[in-house]
């Protein structure tokens, strides 16, 4: 059997991005460097110098064998995309972010991203720190039931929270395949078309393990921080909530203030920190999602920094679910 770490990474909307903001040139910080698509694609349109960052070591294991190709033109930082205008230590023409978990990590089954291949119950992309595992058997049903809800949008929260808690009293929840079982059981049969009954779930575990939208919040701000005027920041999302926090952050930083009604004072002016370029969410085209399935649900949000000095997003504004407990 092929291993999936030597499977080709198809990168989601590259071509959009790459349209969208030519000429590509300068220094341009891909922060979920993962396999490197977006990173290769930056430099072989014109990037001068391409800053890698990703908080999963493997990435840049994978990336041995051809890293070196790009001598001086492509940098490696380990870390989080939070941190990324630390990491960068310059300023930057260009920020891609492609959110969620990689294709390398779900393929690779003792990671214990997917619900499709059993494996080890984890879903740390940094490799530390809590795991899938730990949540799942420490957690109080009420955050589990939170997490499910606000993170995955399960409907059916409550019920296999309280599935989860009633299995773990017998023995502990330590594989990917052991928890979907459980997770199918509350749920009606999959008919043709819809995607597995544990979706959901699994994606709201491993939101909840990486931080993931607290992370974002703190990536897209860290973006403003580090581009230069006229800089490009691509974002790249695969499910509803954290692009609605991408959204709100651009409508927020692209915001002018003013407006108000009879019903509600007039908000304080303010100079916007980005510019959308294109307003609305970029989908990829039939085309590309008949080459990767992965890019059905993929949208692409662009803004263009202004000169405006770079200001902090409350993260109620943007929306973040705020759980007790985690």
């Amino acid at each position: 059997m092929t291993d999936a770490r030597d499977q080709p990474h198809i990168p989601v909307l590259l071509g959009a991005i790459l349209r969208e903001v030519a000429p590509v040139s300068g220094v341009w910080l891909d922060g979920t460097f993962g396999a490197g698509g977006y990173a290769r694609g930056l430099l072989e349109a014109g990037a001068d110098t391409v800053i890698g960052v990703d908080r999963d070591p493997m990435a840049f294991e994978m990336a041995a064998d051809w890293a070196g190709s790009y001598a001086g033109k492509l940098r490696l930082e380990e870390g989080t995309f939070s941190d990324l205008d630390v990491l960068a230590g310059e300023p930057l023409d260009g920020v891609t972010l492609d959110l969620g978990v990689s294709s390398m990590q779900l393929d690779i089954a003792e990671r214990g991203f997917s619900f499709m291949r059993d494996g080890p119950l984890d879903m740390r992309m940094g490799q530390t720190g809590v795991s899938a595992e730990d949540l799942v058997n420490d957690a109080p049903d009420k955050l589990l039931a939170d997490i499910l809800f606000q993170y995955g949008e399960e409907r059916a929260s409550r019920r296999i929270a309280k599935a989860i808690v009633a299995e773990r009293l017998k023995h502990r929840i330590n594989s990917t395949l052991q928890l979907a079982g459980i997770i199918e059981k509350c749920l009606p049969r999959k008919k043709p078309g819809q995607s597995h009954p544990a979706t959901r779930s699994f994606q709201a575990i491993r939101i909840a393990v990486n931080d993931e939208f607290g992370q974002l919040a703190q990536g897209l701000m860290a973006a403003e921080r580090a581009l230069k005027p006229g800089g490009k920041l691509a974002v790249v999302t695969f499910h509803s909530s954290e692009d609605r926090i991408v959204k709100k952050f651009m409508a927020e930083r692209a915001s002018t203030g003013g407006g108000g009604s009879r019903y509600e004072p007039e908000a304080e002016a303010k100079t916007p920190g980005f510019t959308l370029t294109p307003r609305k969410a970029i989908a990829p085209d039939t085309d590309e999602v008949a080459r990767n399935t992965r890019a059905r649900s993929a949208k692409l949000r662009i803004a263009t920094r202004t000169d405006a000095p770079a200001q902090a997003v409350d993260p109620k504004v943007l929306g973040l679910p705020q759980l007790e407990g985690l």
